[in-house]
């Protein structure tokens, strides 16, 4: 890792880390909006810096039924990441996109997966743009992965992943809807000479 400490990046530059997160959510939600037809608003996102170990602790109880799209980033920058998505906000993205009642609670069916796989990968997007004009850097992300399971499944898979990087990753909590708020989570672990390229791209004195 680079020369400032967990704490020291979190406390010293929560306004960078902040911006950060403002700006991928505000896209995110635009596209969002802009899918569904409808108005969106956002609550202020909640954006640090965590070992990769604590991510589970900080989402939800790990026998919990979660959304995740996995995606992996290559360019100027190496790594993975994932966005997360507690089951019955994914049930509600989804039931507006297939204008179905929004109190529908069945089974996702092929169609449903495909629809939650672009909704993540458009949300997903959003956040990557959002580093890439932050930092000038260009961010390339792969065909996304989806599964719906228990967070402790989830998370597994994209803990090996991110084990061969590094040990710690940047996680946004972001509440954004109509009626309904949705809760999400983006989480991205770059590998270690790109996490440092992004701390300096971000402004940060190495």
């Amino acid at each position: 890792m680079s020369n400032y400490s967990l704490v020291e990046i979190n406390e010293r530059y929560v306004d960078v880390l902040q911006e950060l997160g403002n700006i991928g959510a505000g896209n995110a939600t635009t596209a969002i909006a802009s899918m569904l037809s409808i108005r969106v608003n956002m609550n202020v996102p909640k954006v640090e810096l965590l070992e990769v170990s604590k991510l589970g602790a900080s989402i939800c109880p790990e026998d919990e039924i979660i959304v995740g799209i996995f995606l992996e980033i290559q360019m100027d920058i190496e790594g993975s990441m994932m966005f997360l998505m507690r089951l019955d906000s994914a049930q509600y993205l989804v039931n507006k996109l297939m204008m179905r009642d929004a109190s529908y609670q069945g089974d996702f069916d092929e169609m449903d997966l495909s629809a939650l796989k672009e909704i993540g990968n458009i949300i997903a997007g959003s956040y990557l743009s959002a580093l890439s004009t932050m930092t000038n850097l260009v961010i390339s992300p792969s065909i996304p992965y989806l599964a719906v399971d228990m967070a402790a499944s989830v998370l597994s898979v994209p803990a090996i992943e991110f084990g061969q990087y590094g040990d710690y990753a940047l996680l946004i909590q972001t509440e954004f809807g109509d009626e309904v708020m949705i809760n999400g989570y983006f989480i991205l672990m770059p590998e270690q000479q790109s996490y440092d390229k992004i701390l300096k791209g971000l402004g940060f004195d190495m």
